[in-house]
């Protein structure tokens, strides 16, 4: 058994969110581990780098290293690690197995922490958006419901899954409510892809490392928490009402990839998301292969409803499309809803951004071969917003399609004019006792709760 005297010598995997999370709830003040190092994996240029002293707590007064997955062989031979903890989302299922791989393979046990050790509990009523993958439309279904509950005269906390990629130790804890603060924080344009949607709806952002401090901070403010969770990772607090996404247009991954098959099986309701966009039948089947695995909780269908702002503008002309970066790249979509409205028109051309792609972007591609004749909106730091502004203007389009939630008109300096598409959730048909609607789940959960 472990002891204080010989504290078990732990590695953690992770992508800058589950990873700091796990270690804050379950790690960070127990005598009988020590965390050796975390290693980075997906997201670039956020290793070597230091998780603060000031965030990891008295038994780690130099902080810990984080260093880059790929050496991960080598570091559980260099290190003697006897635990090896996999932290992060949306990779398939033979990814965490491969991992494990290398992990015993060097002598370390492999672990998975559970929602029960990692789950916080808020002092008020929290309803959580999960989903099976990246890119099912988690963003619109939180932007929706926001709405629908500020209209009840509910204060809203958002809390958001963690994205810090800059000074861990300044992004402890943070709120956005306008513009500024996402320019005072140095927000990426992947978290500005998350957050600004909220803060245009009139909502206000929590997120950062340390969530208990966050859910204090949320819940000073708030009657109810909306946890919106990134990836297809399961919620940081212990959700209420726990709705789970799935996505018509991808009938295979349902269970493919890890966590979204374990959040597929926790749900307490499940949308089929992107209905309208499926094949005639295919909704139907989707609903019958989640009720498969979910059990018997509601399954409802919903609508991802895309306009542009200025059609005219776009028909007829030379368009590059800029889409969700995370949907495109390590969410595994060719496309989005910028691809399919520009096509909808009839008469736009589309513009290949590989012809254009500065070299920056070209690794993008050659990393995500699955990508389609679509730019992903990527941003994590000044050179990538540069690379991907660079392509854009060097590009033989008449004008840019962005169906990314950020405004890049307002964050790059292109040389084209820009016309943003938009894409809302919408319950589909109306709600009847056999088949409720996630509005009508939703109000009656409210009403349960008198909120």
């Amino acid at each position: 058994m472990p002891d204080a005297s010989h504290p078990v010598r732990t590695l953690i995997l992770g992508a800058a969110g589950r990873d700091f999370h796990n270690f804050n709830v379950v790690y960070r003040d127990d005598p009988d581990t020590r965390v050796v190092a975390f290693t980075a994996a997906q997201i670039p240029g956020i290793s070597n780098r230091p998780y603060p002293a000031s965030l990891a707590g008295p038994l780690y007064p130099n902080g810990v290293p984080i260093l880059d997955e790929i050496d991960l062989d080598a570091i559980c031979r260099r290190d003697s690690i006897e635990r090896v903890v996999f932290a992060y989302s949306d990779v398939p299922h033979a990814t965490v197995m491969h991992a494990a791989s290398r992990a015993l393979s060097a002598g370390a046990d492999f672990v998975l922490l559970g929602p029960d050790r990692t789950m916080l509990t808020a002092p008020l009523p929290v309803i959580a958006i999960s989903s099976v993958r990246t890119g099912c439309g988690k963003s619109q279904v939180g932007r929706w419901l926001s709405r629908r509950l500020r209209a009840r005269n509910l204060n809203v906390g958002v809390l958001r899954h963690p994205m810090p990629y800059g000074d861990l130790a300044r992004q402890s804890v943070q709120r956005f409510a306008n513009r500024a603060d996402l320019a005072d924080a140095d927000c990426t344009i992947e978290e500005r892809e998350e957050y600004e949607p909220h803060i245009e709806a009139g909502g206000v952002i929590y997120a950062g490392v340390d969530y208990e401090a966050i859910v204090t901070a949320a819940a000073d403010a708030a009657d109810l928490i909306l946890w919106e969770g990134g990836n297809n990772d399961f919620p940081f607090v212990a959700p209420d009402l726990h709705i789970v996404l799935v996505d018509a247009l991808r009938p295979d991954q349902l269970t493919s990839h890890h966590p979204g098959e374990t959040v597929l099986r926790m749900a307490d309701v499940v949308v089929v998301a992107k209905a309208n966009a499926a094949q005639p039948g295919d909704a139907e089947r989707m609903a019958d292969a989640a009720r498969r695995i979910a059990g018997d909780v509601p399954i409802v269908q919903g609508a991802s409803l895309v306009r542009l702002d200025a059609p005219q503008d776009v028909n007829g002309k030379r368009a590059l499309i800029v889409e969700d970066g995370p949907t495109i790249t390590h969410g595994g979509m060719p496309h989005g809803a910028g691809y399919n409205v520009v096509r909808s028109l009839g008469n736009a051309i589309i513009v290949d951004p590989r012809e254009s792609a500065s070299p920056l972007v070209r690794d993008v591609y050659d990393r995500y071969p699955h990508i389609g004749p679509v730019l992903p909106a990527i941003g994590y730091d000044a050179a990538q917003r540069g690379a991907l502004a660079d392509t854009i203007n060097a590009s033989a389009a008449d004008v840019v399609v962005a169906a990314t939630p950020v405004d890049i008109a307002a964050i790059l300096d292109l040389n084209k004019p820009v016309v943003r598409a938009h894409y809302d959730y919408a319950d589909r048909g109306e709600p009847t006792l056999s088949a409720p609607t996630l509005g009508a789940i939703v109000d009656q959960f409210l009403d349960e709760r008198k909120l």
